[in-house]
């Protein structure tokens, strides 16, 4: 899979970021996208095949690794990474259009395109809401399809075509575990740092509005 598209966003979205917006990128892209191609990619690589039971019965099987996995993990963890990184994209198209904007009326419309103020803020903030709540949407589905954050070794399965219970070994379930603790606290760090950035914005705006106001009763 090319990363290639996540790379070159992240990299547009950090010249429109405050510094707390900076960190967010440096989190996603080091601690999360380098260590899923580096390392987490290959451990999951062959979860299917290196899934036994003790029981040779046809579907038997694929039934259990289906039902304990139903969705797998590093495809989830992907899917995650592409989808709390989209939302940057209304921040970009947003300085995008501005740029735009001033090249057809061939005139200076904003002192700084690219400063976050006016239009441009409404955008960034929804895109941190929105990343925060898929941030939280994503730690949900983690624990109720896996039934919590943790990865056994040994999993019973009951379900047809078995005969009775057989007992399943996952491979790596330490190393799996590590990983997946991992994934877990950089999501939560991730959420730390959009809430921050989205109440310093808040608290900024309304410190300028103040201060507005007040020059302007003085006046």
């Amino acid at each position: 899979m090319s990363w290639a598209f996540l790379r070159d966003l992240l990299s547009g979205v950090n010249k429109y970021s405050t510094g707390i917006g900076r960190i967010w990128v440096a989190v996603v892209f080091m601690f999360r996208l380098l260590v899923y191609v580096a390392a987490a990619e290959n451990i999951w690589k062959h979860e299917h095949d290196e899934f036994e039971c003790n029981i040779k019965q046809p579907g038997c099987e694929n039934v259990c690794f289906d039902h304990f996995f139903p969705v797998s993990h590093i495809r989830l963890w992907a899917l995650q990474l592409i989808m709390v990184s989209t939302p940057s994209l209304l921040v970009v198209f947003h300085v995008a259009y501005r740029e735009n904007r001033e090249k057809h009326h061939n005139q200076k419309l904003y002192r700084n395109p690219r400063k976050i103020d006016g239009g441009l803020l409404c955008t960034y903030l929804i895109s941190l809401i929105l990343k925060t709540g898929l941030e939280i949407v994503f730690l949900v589905l983690f624990y109720k399809l896996y039934n919590g954050f943790k990865i056994p070794r040994l999993v019973k399965c009951d379900i047809k075509p078995c005969p009775n219970t057989v007992d399943c070994y996952i491979s790596k379930p330490t190393e799996k575990m590590i990983f997946l603790y991992f994934l877990v606290a950089t999501s939560c760090l991730c959420i730390v740092l959009n809430l921050s950035e989205l109440s310093y914005l808040i608290f900024k705006y309304f410190i300028k509005c103040y201060l507005k106001r007040h020059m302007n009763k003085q006046q």
